[in-house]
């Protein structure tokens, strides 16, 4: 199934993945709206893609239902709704540690947003359009700090299942990343960032940590494949298996 032509809304797509997933979806010929938090970065993120004409930003929080009711009335008619976005800041503790509000911002950010963008964005979608939220290998394989994030991951797939068979012939999946090279983890790993995702590649059985690219490219398949629905792709370069 070609994109070319359709209207993708990509929330999250000021940096990282989503970024990643606007550029390929720019260039396969579609409409894309990159929204996210920051008109700064927004703005930043447009002038990384050449400005083209089939890009649009708009600013939004989807832990707000107000701004995500607003947001869908402004844009009108979709094909395809994705969500990158993750706030995890001050989330990756260790349980003595853990600070409830951090922990709540997870929640909102990874699991209340995409039940927000389906509750609204629904209709504006048409039978053969989509949805694609991005859980994650903390899910899978949990880490000391991790528990948060891990559980948060889960519910989402959880919900990306239910959601596939209220929502029918609208389709709704999830892409499950592994380590990821994006600024989630300067927050994650702090100073040692470069040491620790080396760590990782040497683990993997494709021998290195993904980049952005590599999920864009998931999160792409399943915009065109009209039979994906209910499922989690998994991208992570085989960690669920060392």
């Amino acid at each position: 199934m070609s994109i070319s032509n359709q209207k993708i809304l990509i929330v999250g797509g000021g940096s990282g993945m989503g970024l990643a997933l606007a550029r390929r979806c720019v260039e396969a010929g579609a409409e894309v709206v990159i929204a996210g938090r920051s008109e700064q970065k927004l703005e930043e993120a447009q002038q990384a893609l050449g400005n083209p004409v089939g890009l649009a930003v708009a600013v939004v929080d989807v832990t707000r239902e107000d701004q995500v009711a607003s947001l869908f009335a402004r844009l009108g008619g979709l094909d395809h709704i994705v969500s990158t976005a993750a706030d995890i800041e001050g989330a990756y503790r260790l349980l003595p540690e853990l600070d409830l509000e951090a922990a709540q911002r997870v929640v909102d950010s990874k699991l209340f947003g995409p039940l927000l963008l389906a509750k609204h964005g629904t209709r504006r979608l048409g039978a053969s359009g989509s949805m694609t939220f991005v859980s994650g290998i903390a899910a899978y394989r949990p880490a000391p700090r991790g528990s948060v994030v891990a559980a948060v991951n889960a519910a989402l797939e959880g919900l990306v299942r239910a959601l596939a068979v209220e929502l029918a012939p609208i389709r709704v999946n999830a892409v499950s990343p592994g380590w990821v090279d994006t600024e989630i983890w300067a927050q994650v790993a702090g100073d040692r960032k470069a040491e620790t995702l080396a760590a990782m590649d040497e683990r993997l059985p494709v021998g290195r940590i993904g980049q952005p690219g590599d999920i864009a490219d998931a999160i792409f398949f399943l915009l065109g494949n009209g039979f994906a629905t209910g499922t989690t792709l998994h991208v992570e370069g085989g960690h669920r298996l060392v």
